[in-house]
């Protein structure tokens, strides 16, 4: 049995919500997705990315997959699709040109999550009060932290802090990160945007996330939090406890 909770907000500077989150407790299924590009198309590109998820999810079973491999290929085959949808989109109406989106995306299966990333939206996993970074950002100073080239505390003020290196609908081929973690009684994983880990710091992240309260409302406390802190972007958060 799972606890669930969402929320998605504008935040408290932006005038629209780019973001998007699809949950689908009967297929165990749950993704969150930071659209980017002009005019409507970020929102439009996130939109997409979900609703192809829960349309792939729903229209091809995956009961039949036994294995972890069957599983991750699934899950590429899915997000491949994705993909195709968004870079048509964009690339046939001039007003979606460059639109693109971040995807991260959670499967649930007896004592393991099964994780998808493309992008810097990421997945968290709280156990026994410490906070793991399940994912890895796809971004420019991302790859300068993993070569050397900066620290992770420069990396928090770096000027290209937000650029990407991957999205969903860039490009007519993308590049999917998968990751498998075992979960136990009493875990939460969450994923979120960046509007939620660019405003709050993950010591405020832990001690929201542990007091215990329903995942609705955590996830209320997690928005909330991100806003007082500047709600600068759009914030969207998912919550499991296991």
């Amino acid at each position: 049995m799972t606890q669930l909770g969402f929320k998605s907000s504008t935040g408290a500077v932006r005038e629209k919500n780019e973001d998007a989150c699809f949950v689908i407790p009967s297929h165990n299924v749950y993704v969150v997705a930071d659209g980017v590009g002009g005019n409507n198309a970020g929102e439009i590109a996130s939109r997409t990315a979900v609703q192809g998820v829960a349309e792939y999810v729903t229209e091809v079973p995956i009961d039949g997959c036994e294995t972890d491999e069957e599983i991750c290929s699934y899950f590429l085959d899915c997000i491949a699709d994705i993909n195709e949808q968004v870079y048509k989109l964009g690339h046939e109406h001039k007003e979606n040109r460059g639109m693109a989106t971040t995807l991260v995306l959670a499967y649930l299966r007896d004592d393991k999550a099964y994780i998808m990333n493309v992008g810097d939206s990421r997945a968290y996993l709280l156990r026994d009060n410490e906070l793991q970074q399940i994912t890895e950002d796809h971004t420019y100073v991302n790859e300068l932290v993993r070569s050397g080239v900066i620290t992770k505390e420069e990396a928090e003020t770096h000027s290209q802090r937000n650029v990407i290196t991957r999205a969903i609908g860039a490009e007519p081929f993308v590049k999917t990160d998968f990751y498998r973690t075992p979960v136990e009684e009493g875990d939460i994983l969450m994923l979120c945007s960046d509007g939620l880990y660019g405003e709050v710091e993950d010591s405020r992240m832990v001690k929201i996330l542990k007091e215990n309260e329903s995942m609705s409302h955590t996830c209320n406390l997690l928005v909330d939090a991100a806003i007082e802190s500047g709600g600068r972007d759009n914030i969207t958060v998912v919550c499991l406890k296991v």
